[in-house]
């Protein structure tokens, strides 16, 4: 055994002040896991086992039978209400998630600006966020609030059924019909985004116009990049409320096959439901996840592919002077023979 004990580090001992700062931050935190336990991790738990089962409430109790992939396959094959309903949010989904979030890019920039009475055009764009929720966008919906009555969505839907298939045509033409309640959806963004372009530094736009910057080249080449991490935030966010929004067709659905009182139907089929309609939503999130995510920039690859380079230089480096040491320790041994080599009588040694 080696005589040379291995050092301990000193642990490090924290003061009263940063005990209490560490209290005070748990504290802070232990709502949300709290709420996370109970309202995220619990349900999400239940509804994976109930999926598995059918499940009837009697008065005696509630009774449950394991009926295994029957749930998933009895809404594929007996349900053809759900497939078609999937399939048009997906394509919903996908149209309409860049119309808010670039709208609301636009609208950010615009109050972003050197603009009057600023303060009071952000809160006409966030008023939809606190009204227009629940009843009250179930009575604009209904009595038309949330389409633009000069527009003929049946020509636009005829026009898109020619080249495109009919369920597409027919999300797009939703999409249309329902424009003022889309772009009622982009408070939140408008926020994110105004919130990151007061981030960026003035003195980038001062040096890009000094060197003949154009705005429209300032937005590609400086506020874009800089405001690209909330891009992909406020597109995440846009399809999770979509996803969970009370107008959505397959949420009514689900609730519906919940509380329904058929011996086919109840918690069992509605929680396969909703975990079909889960992993829909997390594909949905991966590609826009995919287009949006963060890529390495050019100058950061160059810089890894130098060290890469260097590192590289640096094994030759040794390969060769390992080589070289095998080299010399040869010749100082064949030296060293020759030296002490003893005479046979010939003349040689």
């Amino acid at each position: 055994m080696s005589k040379e004990k291995k050092q301990k580090k000193p642990k490090i001992k924290l003061g009263r002040l940063e005990k209490r700062e560490a209290r005070v931050g748990y504290l802070f935190v232990a709502p949300w896991i709290i709420g996370v336990l109970m309202f995220l991790l619990i349900p999400l738990g239940q509804s994976f086992y109930y999926m598995w089962y059918n499940i009837r409430i009697t008065p005696l109790g509630t009774n449950f039978t394991y009926v295994g992939t029957q749930n998933f396959t009895q809404i594929w094959l007996e349900n053809p209400e759900f497939p078609q309903q999937l399939v048009t949010y997906i394509w919903q989904t996908i149209a309409e998630v860049p119309i808010i979030t670039v709208f609301a890019l636009i609208i950010a920039m615009m109050l972003n600006s050197k603009i009057k009475a600023k303060g009071f055009f952000r809160l006409i764009f966030f008023l939809p966020v606190i009204i227009v929720s629940g009843p009250v966008m179930n009575m604009l919906v209904s009595q038309g609030a949330s389409s633009i009555p000069a527009l003929n969505t049946q020509s636009v839907i005829a026009a898109l059924d020619t080249f495109l298939p009919t369920s597409v045509a027919e999300s797009i033409g939703d999409l249309f019909s329902n424009m003022i309640m889309i772009l009622w959806y982009s408070g939140v963004q408008i926020l994110i985004f105004l919130s990151a372009l007061q981030k960026v530094d003035p003195a980038l736009y001062e040096a890009a116009k000094i060197d003949g910057g154009s705005g429209w080249e300032c937005f590609w080449k400086i506020t874009l990049p800089t405001i690209k991490p909330m891009i992909l935030l406020n597109a995440v966010y846009t399809v999770i409320f979509l996803s969970g929004n009370e107008q959505n067709e397959l949420i009514n659905m689900i609730v519906s096959a919940m509380f329904s009182g058929t011996k086919e139907k109840g918690y069992g089929y509605a929680s396969a439901m909703a975990w079909m309609y889960s992993v829909v939503i997390t594909l949905i999130v991966l590609l826009f996840f995919l287009l949006l995510g963060s890529k390495k920039d050019i100058y950061d690859r160059m810089v890894k592919k130098r060290i890469r380079e260097q590192k590289k230089e640096a094994r030759l480096v040794k390969r060769i002077e390992r080589r070289g040491r095998r080299n010399v320790k040869k010749i100082e041994k064949a030296r060293t023979k020759r030296k002490y080599r003893t005479y046979d009588g010939s003349g040689d040694y």
